[in-house]
């Protein structure tokens, strides 16, 4: 499965009523409440939900202008907001034509990805499917109208998206093309084989996100808005993928578990159970934190490679399009660490906290400040009788040598005045009473204004 290389962020739209406009005002109400709620003890986190409220996510993530594009690029772009959901906006925030680019070359790899989760297609369909791809780029009519998954109009509706790849330049071209041809290679190779080694992780990682990093990448260098550098190394690119991945990977065990899937590497999960669907039974706790935090202490080795990665950015919107998904993906892995709730449920951060991550990763000092600050969490929680605590220890030091001192993090995350604690907690309690005030007001009343 491509997980692309995006954390889904706590902020993605939700399904609304539009039917009901009275109904959808008291939804929006309760869910601002609870996110109030969930931030409470967090004061930074409330304001920067109300600077999101009223419109910071746009000075961040500006909107399109649709009316200029041509029908087909529209509906690409329409394919993107329906299949990427939060993805989506930090591609239509990147500059010039690297987004057009960016769009496609997303498009085209969902695509790929919905052939390989589709089970209903035969194995001796699938695999010359997978491998060929690469190939209907250039044929204008091929499209596929055999797929039940969810994301099935990119197949049915593939040569909207191929010709929009065919009007990008031979620059954009040759990077989509050998990029999808690779994927299709690796996901083949996988499709009746286990991720049995760590080694194999990280290939298995590597064919779904590793190589995204690397189109990315040579993208970035083509569109001429990064340096050649950027796109000639693979290994750092490689790592911001794999990163992305496996945090994905550790986060989803019980999902996956309920799908009939199994990422997590048998050379590790072996080491404390004989099944991995073990795991989820209470019985089995104590193993099953041992294995997640083998697997977090692995996923972190990629923290200083994505350090060095991200200090070569020079484009504010590339940077934007890279750091953010990086500094959600380890707070979910602070969030993830020693927390028995990855095999029980679901693990979020708070919408407060993904705003407030995609507010403030706009420079490398604050990406570092943030990796210091979660790496500093995950360093007290980690247990004296724990199996890897000599590996996340270790690890936990070269991230913090490279990122922030203790200082420059304290002064981030520590020392918030009683005075502004106190501001924060009258303007949630105010918001709150506002919310109540307008929770069943009609379509035009204050709570519809600027929307």
């Amino acid at each position: 499965m491509l997980y692309w290389i995006s954390i889904e962020f706590e902020w993605k739209l939700q399904r609304v009523d539009f039917s009901s406009p009275v109904k959808n005002s008291v939804l929006i109400n309760t869910r601002a409440k609870m996110d109030i709620l969930k931030s409470l003890g967090h004061p930074e986190e409330i304001i920067n939900l109300f600077k999101y409220k009223i419109g910071g996510f746009c000075s961040i993530m500006p909107t399109l202008d649709y009316d200029s594009m041509s029908e087909t690029l529209r509906t690409c772009y329409a394919y993107l907001n329906q299949t990427s959901r939060s993805f989506a906006a930090v591609i239509q925030a990147l500059d010039g034509e690297l987004r057009h680019a960016v769009c496609i070359f997303y498009l085209v790899l969902r695509a790929l990805d919905t052939v390989e989760d589709d089970m209903s297609i035969p194995l001796e369909k699938k695999v010359p499917l997978l491998q060929d791809f690469h190939t209907f780029l250039y044929q204008p009519q091929w499209s596929f109208a055999e797929s039940r998954e969810k994301d099935r109009q990119v197949l049915e509706d593939f040569p909207t998206i191929s010709v929009e790849f065919r009007n990008l330049g031979e620059e954009y071209r040759d990077v989509i093309s050998d990029i999808c041809h690779r994927m299709g290679v690796g996901m083949a190779e996988f499709l009746e084989k286990k991720v049995s080694c760590m080694k194999e992780w990280d290939k298995y990682c590597h064919y779904v996100a590793g190589l995204v990093g690397i189109g990315l990448s040579r993208l970035f260098s083509a569109s001429q808005l990064e340096d050649a550098e950027v796109g000639r190394d693979t290994e750092l690119a490689n790592s911001m993928g794999l990163f992305l991945q496996k945090t994905n990977i550790i986060r989803d065990y019980l999902e996956d578990q309920q799908e009939g899937r199994a990422f997590w590497p048998q050379e590790a999960w072996s080491q404390f159970t004989a099944r991995l669907e073990d795991f989820s039974h209470p019985q089995h706790l104590s193993s099953a934190l041992s294995c997640l935090n083998l697997l977090v202490t692995d996923a972190l080795r990629h923290v200083p490679d994505v350090i060095a990665y991200l200090s070569r950015l020079r484009n504010q919107s590339v940077f934007n399009f890279c750091a953010i998904p990086q500094v959600m993906a380890i707070a979910t892995l602070s969030a993830c660490y020693n927390n028995p709730q990855v095999f029980q449920g679901v693990v979020k951060i708070r919408k407060g906290q993904a705003v407030t991550l995609m507010m403030q990763a706009t420079n490398m000092c604050a990406v570092q400040s943030i990796i210091a600050q979660y790496s500093q969490e995950i360093l007290q929680k980690v247990s004296v009788t724990d199996p890897s605590r000599e590996k996340t220890l270790f690890i936990l030091s070269v991230i913090r040598e490279k990122s922030l001192s203790p200082a420059v993090l304290s002064s981030r995350a520590h020392h918030i005045s009683p005075v502004y604690v106190s501001a924060v907690m009258l303007l949630a309690a105010l918001s709150w009473q506002y919310l109540n005030a307008t929770a069943g007001q009609p379509p035009g009343g204050a709570d519809m204004q600027g929307h």
